[in-house]
């Protein structure tokens, strides 16, 4: 079983990256489970079709300690697991303390044993929040690989620059690894080369290049991840594409933060910045 993180920036489109790669790997015949560690519960909607999913959190809270697995996680696509953490109630505790109270719990319940037949975990963490619960999938190497979604926006690379820099403080101890960067176009200038050129720089690479389209948001507006709403179009085969890339990827390194002064320099030489 691989056990997988996805980290990006706030707003970067990771969400919908990891749903549509899990959905391209559900349809390859592989058995997926998707953890949703962001409050906001929407990690696996797409999977289910829009259903309402009842977070971990708030099955603890009205069930109390008696919880069974049935009833924290559903099936989606092609049998895809859905779980949502949650977080806790407004203006109240640490969001990422529901990280950890679901993961534990998950394993208490026998969601990671060899009975379950799991080919992937998915965990699809917070923005770029590598402190505290958001950290533990790779804090406590939950998560053996971590892919970075990001654009040649600024402060996307920014945001992964730091991500790399959470990977290399845990990764003697948690054994995790970068397993390279998914560039969720945004049609920045010379926006390939960029990032292929910043992946270089963090000795790692750009798993793959997903064009911007608009059939995404057709797609996420009908509830749906784009192989499952239209799946002869090109960028259901872009989804594909990044799936197999992720089963077949073998590169897995401690990463090489750059300096700040050295990401604006990259930005500067790509155009970016001028």
């Amino acid at each position: 079983m691989r056990k997988v993180a996805i980290y990006g920036k706030g707003g970067i489109g990771k969400s919908t990256t990891t749903q549509n790669t899990v959905a391209g790997l559900a349809e390859m015949g592989r058995k997926v489970m998707v953890v949703g560690c962001d409050p906001k519960a929407d990690s696996t909607r797409l999977l289910l079709g829009g259903l309402s999913q009842s977070t971990v959190l708030d099955t603890l809270r009205s069930e109390g300690e008696d919880v069974e697995l049935e009833d924290i996680r559903k099936r989606g696509f092609r049998g895809a697991i859905c779980v949502e953490s949650g977080g806790p109630e407004p203006g109240v505790g640490c969001a990422g303390r529901g990280i950890i109270t679901s993961i534990n719990l998950l394993e208490q319940l026998g969601a990671y044993s060899d009975d379950e037949e799991l080919d992937y975990v998915f965990y699809d963490v917070l923005g770029d929040v590598v402190c505290g619960g958001f950290a533990m999938p790779i804090r406590e190497g939950k998560a053996q690989e971590i892919y970075i979604v990001v654009s040649g926006e600024m402060m996307a690379m920014y945001a992964a620059n730091n991500i790399c820099k959470g990977i290399v403080k845990f990764a003697e101890a948690g054994g995790v690894r970068l397993g390279g960067l998914i560039c969720n176009s945004r049609k920045v200038d010379n926006e390939r080369e960029m990032i292929e050129a910043f992946a270089e720089k963090l000795g790692t690479q750009m798993v793959h290049f997903v064009p911007r389209d608009n059939m995404v948001q057709r797609a996420e507006i009908n509830r749906k991840t784009v192989i499952d709403f239209d799946p002869a179009h090109p960028q259901a085969d872009e989804y594909r594409t990044l799936a197999r890339k992720i089963e077949e990827n073998t590169m897995h390194v401690v990463p090489k933060p750059m300096h700040t002064d050295e990401l604006e320099k990259l930005l500067i030489e790509h155009g970016l910045a001028g």
